[in-house]
């Protein structure tokens, strides 16, 4: 017989425990400059002993060298996924993932009122005209589709039934500008003749922009050629043979319209230049610019100089004689420790800050440094990296590196590239011989489709057997699912195209 009795026991277990700090550092980690900055706007009206580091700008000559990628200057930041994994976490008091850093501030040795700050490293590289403003500032306000088709509306029918039904019309429009419902069908709803709804829908397809309220692709090209008085007879035939028309099929297309090739290659031109979504072309938003996280620059020695963009990074302080005086005045012990947890807390963002910077750059320097080749010659250098690669490389895991990756742009010589463009698979060489980028063979393969003859179109067997002769290890699926991604038609589709002269 067992009795039910209370007793302790004493048992060891390992748990995984994220601090709230913790995984702040790490959504630091991955976040762009602009969202850090974001969040840092918000910790400057939550926390009074935070103030913005109005002081000048580092020079020009901060940035980091990565030639050779080895000789990073910035002390060696903690790894994310080596804290996650380890046994202890930082306590929630405690700066997580402050190893190393934290004789940096000590030597920093920031006297009077103010101890610790973060500031970009790296000056400013001359990458835009600081005299002119950003696009966003010169770009003027758009009015809505909707709106200036209302505005066409009210001057271009003067009867009030008429404007009734066409602000009908007006609120069944799709973005595209295409209309779905049949004028029988609307006529039947607002009580009014099938005629009448017709004559208007036919008026407002002469509105600006031209080829709004059509119901397919053929009638809205066919009032857009119609208003430049193109619309004849052969160019009636090719939009009833648009099918054959995205086969390329242009010995069918000119048996149908009647014409020679010459013709026929004109009216296509024609058809190109026409919008099949005129509404979609005209509310489209402007594409927003981007924002480069890192800015790359050449030396005048030959070697590569990377530095944080100083325009859209923060620049925080941690303002200790506030926080000394403020101290003194504390009446009770919540004032005391809510001005205890607030400098803990500055404390804690600077650090981030530093660490955050310290890694992206560090990352951002062996990514350089394997991938010269292509800032110097070009994307047809641009060699195999994995982030396996790299993490080996730095002495981080492989999800820190994903991290510091993630929606980061890096703006070069060579243009502004997302960091993990410059990741690729590798393509095993021919006889053992070095591997190959997948995005090289991929230039590689829009480049031999661009030079081949009229006669002599390539096939995907005759592509493979070209890049075999390069040294280039590659299966004849790769070659189409490539050919595909680029959105280059097949050998059989290219030869139907360009069997005709144009």
């Amino acid at each position: 017989m067992h009795l039910l009795a209370p007793r302790l026991d004493l048992r060891q277990s390992q748990s995984l425990v994220m601090t709230p700090q913790l995984r702040q550092a790490i959504k630091l980690l991955q976040s762009s400059n602009l969202d850090v900055s974001a969040f840092v706007e918000e910790e400057l009206e939550r926390n009074p002993l935070l103030e913005r580091d109005e002081r000048a700008a580092p020079g020009p000559d901060d940035g980091m060298r990565a030639d050779p990628p080895a000789a990073v200057p910035l002390p060696i930041p903690g790894d994310c996924h080596a804290a996650i994994a380890s046994g202890t976490m930082p306590a929630e008091a405690e700066a997580p993932l402050d190893a190393g850093w934290r004789d940096l501030h000590d030597a920093d040795g920031h006297a009077g009122g103010y101890d610790g700050a973060y500031s970009g490293r790296g000056g400013r590289a001359d990458f835009s005209d600081e005299a002119s403003g950003g696009v966003e500032d010169t770009a003027p306000s758009r009015r809505t589709l909707r709106e200036h088709l209302g505005d066409q509306i009210r001057l271009g029918f003067a009867d009030a039934g008429d404007r009734l039904i066409a602000a009908r019309l007006l609120a069944l429009v799709d973005p595209a500008g295409r209309l779905a419902v049949e004028d029988a069908a609307l006529a039947a709803a607002l009580g009014c003749g099938e005629a009448r709804v017709a004559a208007i829908r036919a008026r407002m397809q002469r509105f600006d922009p031209t080829g709004m309220f059509c119901r397919d692709l053929r009638e809205c090209l066919a009032v857009q050629l119609a208003e430049v008085d193109r619309l004849d007879p052969a160019m009636q035939a090719l939009l009833d043979n648009l099918d054959l028309l995205a086969k390329r099929d242009r010995a069918g297309l000119m048996r149908a319209c009647g014409v020679d090739a010459e013709d026929l290659s004109e009216m296509v031109a024609e058809i190109r230049r026409l919008d099949p979504k005129p509404g979609a072309s005209f509310d489209a938003a402007p594409a927003p610019a981007v924002v480069p996280d890192l800015l790359m620059r050449r030396a005048p020695d030959g070697a590569w100089v990377l530095e944080l963009n100083p325009d859209t990074l923060p620049r925080v302080l941690v303002n200790r004689g506030f926080h000394a005086h403020a101290l003194l005045g504390a009446r009770s012990r919540e004032d005391r420790a809510f001005l205890t947890e607030r400098l803990q807390s500055a404390n804690w963002l600077l650090k981030s800050l530093e660490q955050r910077a310290g890694t992206i750059l560090k990352v951002a320097v062996e990514i350089v440094g394997r991938q010269e080749g292509f800032f110097r010659h070009g994307v047809g250098h641009l060699r195999p990296l994995t982030l396996r690669d790299v993490a080996d490389e730095v002495a981080l895991h492989e999800s820190t590196v994903s991290r510091v990756t993630a929606n980061k742009y890096i703006a070069t010589p060579r243009g502004t590239f997302e960091m993990k463009y410059f990741f690729t698979t590798a393509i095993a060489g021919t006889a053992g011989g070095e591997s190959h980028s997948a995005e090289a063979v991929r230039h590689r393969i829009r480049a031999l489709v661009d030079a081949e003859a009229p006669a002599a179109v390539l096939s995907d067997d005759t592509i493979v057997e070209r890049l075999r002769q390069e040294g280039v290890d590659i299966a004849r699926r790769t070659v189409a699912k490539y050919r595909d991604a680029l959105r280059i038609p097949s050998s059989v589709q290219r030869k139907r195209e360009k069997a005709v002269p144009a």
